[in-house]
């Protein structure tokens, strides 16, 4: 077994977006080898998401595998950007990145949404965003970690989240194990768009809920393995802790504290 390495080739993109498509936020991946520089990886995914949401269950959602390194401009997976810094073991990236957390109200259980006091036809879908930020990494023997800053550029929330992520890679043979852990800073219009009650609901008879900002915790686990010279499978797992201002929201299930994402994909390197 060896000890955790920035180069793991062909795999840096593919472990991000097994990471990223599975979980709330992104955080930085190894920078990738430079064997690998102007490859393409392209391929296909599902993530199953264990909803907190009243009446939604499970949520099967497919997602392109999709990854490119270059000197300065990248892509992995539902993130993209260009490296502004790279000296030593710190980066400094901006970016722009997906949030798949948007849902549509039909989606949801009526007798789960009544239960909580409220009228599922009185509600609105929530859109998914595009944001854009700054991430700066800095890693090593000891592992990577790295600090981002994003907002919602598409007006969906407007709201900004701040996440704060560490992980560890180990190389066992030709596969790559990585754990992650990390927090993230949802701002209040952030947190009150997708887990509280918008104001255009409330004046037609919802209650208003607004949780304002709120700290999630995230654990996580992910897996790479070529197959072939060319192919590699993908899988990852991650939960978050919900925290009490999130999980009082009427649009959860009563007492969900936990929301949960499994990722399984497979691509091949151009």
């Amino acid at each position: 077994m060896t000890l955790f390495r920035h180069a793991i080739a062909g795999s840096a993109g593919l472990v991000l977006l097994a990471l990223s498509a599975a979980a709330a936020a992104q955080s930085a991946p190894p920078v990738a080898d430079p064997s690998t520089r102007g490859e393409w990886t392209l391929g296909l995914g599902a993530v199953v998401i264990d909803s907190p949401y009243a009446g939604e269950g499970s949520r099967l959602r497919p997602v392109p595998l999709l990854d490119y390194e270059g000197q300065r401009a990248f892509v992995h997976g539902d993130a993209a950007g260009v490296h502004l810094v790279q000296s030593g073991g710190f980066v400094l990236d901006a970016i722009v990145s997906l949030r798949l957390d948007g849902f549509d109200i039909d989606d949801l259980g009526r007798g789960e949404l009544a239960a909580n006091g409220v009228d599922a036809t009185l509600l609105e879908d929530r859109d998914d965003s595009l944001d854009a930020g700054v991430r700066a990494t800095y890693g090593g023997g000891w592992g990577a970690l790295s600090l981002q800053a994003v907002h919602d550029v598409t007006d969906a929330s407007d709201g900004f989240e701040v996440a704060l992520d560490y992980r560890y890679t180990w190389l066992i043979g030709r596969s790559a194990l990585t754990a992650n852990l990390g927090s993230s800073l949802l701002s209040d219009d952030l947190a009150g768009y997708y887990y509280g009650t918008l104001d255009e609901e409330v004046a037609r008879g919802v209650t208003a809920y607004a949780p304002g900002s709120a700290i999630v915790h995230r654990i996580g686990v992910s897996w790479m393995h070529p197959v072939g010279e060319a192919w590699q499978l993908v899988a990852s797992a991650e939960a978050a802790h919900l925290p009490a201002e999130l999980r009082a929201s009427p649009l959860l299930e009563p007492d969900s504290d936990r929301s949960g994402r499994l990722f399984v994909g497979f691509g091949r390197r151009f």
